[in-house]
């Protein structure tokens, strides 16, 4: 019981952080990214095509060597 509650949690907190993300992009005191960013991983937990964009940006990012 506790499971789909802590699930459904994280979904509704994953959409809401990537709703404010795509708003904040377009005000330029906020970066937006961050929370788009922070939506998907807690979006992609579960979801097998979010899993994978979340994978490939971190591959991505290794490949820049920062």
């Amino acid at each position: 019981m506790y499971r789909h509650i802590i699930r459904l949690v994280k979904s509704i907190l994953g959409v809401i952080l990537i709703i404010i993300g795509v708003i904040s992009g377009f005000i330029p005191i906020i970066q937006g990214w961050i929370f788009v960013l922070a939506g998907l991983l807690l979006l992609g937990v579960k979801e097998k095509t979010i899993k994978g964009w979340v994978k490939d940006a971190k591959e991505w990012l290794k490949s820049l060597k920062f």
